[in-house]
């Protein structure tokens, strides 16, 4: 069967509040239930009045539980196990119809990649990601009525057993953290899951003493699921309104901060305002040196931030030089996240854990 694309369209009203960012780093778990939606089936038997048809589905509850490992970078990967319930109603060929029951449900084993989107809103942040692993089909008591179509009497058929084989899936999702419980997120997704190869399961006919087959083809699924995600690696941040308004005394300012956006090294125009204001106040003090010291927030590896520091620093030293401090007077360093104004657990993008501080000595 041809897949045909199903999207998810999803809305949530939420309050904008202050939040952690969602890239984090460290172990966390998730569950997720909701709604299956199976498409129609191709199936193959030896059944003289139905040697290929079309197994109409039902959909049900689907269920799945996961444990994963985040990488601070937005990256995530998982175990996942789930639960789809797949019901059926009749069977179709040619030109026979055949009433059906029973239930046709899979369950498996799955290893997701994920990818965490930071769009710029504390409480909203998309996720995509994809999987593979191992699905297993349960046909229980799969029961086939066939009408009577001369020379051939009525018959009823049942099918049973269980057969595993590889299966696939890709994720689309929307989180939602929780402020009032750093880690915790609440989720809205769908999941689009395929299954490949043919599945053969016995049959029992009432009118052939002979077992036969019956085989399904490729099944897909699309699930729309309510989750839920804890990390046990998130501290709460600090409220931005208690130290928003920190700021030196301008007469007689030795000391200024410059803020960069994450992943930056690039000045801002407020931030050139404030290298110039500090350029300006050291031609009318006295100093021995003046210190240029670079830092970031505990997002990225140590070593990555290490470098960053140092990119920050080095920008901030040639806008003092087109300001008209001396080269020489000055001195740069890099303290990577060694050194946080605002104290966070590692991946944590604090906003003012990333910035340089001018030092007029």
């Amino acid at each position: 069967m041809r897949f045909r694309g199903a999207a998810l369209a999803a809305s949530i009203l939420a309050t904008p509040i202050a939040a952690m960012a969602q890239p984090f780093q460290g172990l966390y778990i998730g569950a997720g239930a909701g709604y299956n939606l199976p498409q129609d089936i191709y199936v193959k038997t030896r059944a003289p009045l139905n040697p290929r048809a079309k197994l109409s589905t039902q959909g049900g509850v689907v269920a799945l539980g996961s444990v994963g490992y985040g990488f601070g970078n937005g990256l995530r990967l998982e175990l996942e196990g789930n639960f789809r319930q797949i019901g059926v109603n009749h069977v179709s060929g040619g030109q026979t119809q055949a009433s059906a029951s029973g239930s046709l449900n899979t369950y498996g084993a799955m290893v997701n990649a994920l990818f965490d989107m930071d769009i710029g809103i504390p409480w909203l942040y998309p996720y995509v990601g994809g999987g593979a692993g191992y699905a297993w089909t349960n046909m229980r008591n799969l029961t086939i009525n066939t009408p009577a179509a001369p020379p051939f009497p009525a018959a009823t058929a049942h099918n049973n057993g269980t057969k595993g084989g590889f299966a696939y899936q890709a994720i689309a999702g929307l989180s939602f953290p929780m402020p009032s419980v750093p880690g915790l997120s609440l989720s809205t997704e769908y999941r689009f899951m395929g299954t490949a190869g043919d599945r053969t399961f016995s049959s029992t006919n009432s009118i052939s003493p002979v077992a036969t087959s019956f085989t399904i083809h490729q099944q897909y699924n699309h699930s729309f699921l309510i989750g839920v995600r804890y990390a046990f690696n998130v501290v709460a941040p600090t409220p931005l309104a208690a130290t928003a308004q920190a700021a030196p005394a301008p007469a007689a300012a030795r000391s200024y901060l410059i803020f960069f956006d994450w992943d930056k090294a690039v000045l801002t125009d407020r931030a050139r305002q404030i290298v110039k204001e500090a350029a300006d106040n050291s031609t009318r003090v006295q100093y021995t040196r003046i210190e240029v010291n670079g830092y970031t927030d505990t997002s990225g590896t140590p070593q990555y931030n290490q470098g960053l520091s140092l990119r920050r620093a080095r920008a901030v030293q040639a806008e003092l030089v087109r300001d008209g401090v001396p080269q020489n007077a000055i001195t740069i360093k890099g303290f990577g996240d060694t050194q946080l104004l605002v104290p966070t657990g590692p991946g944590v993008r604090e906003p003012q854990n990333r910035r340089v501080e001018i030092v007029i000595r």
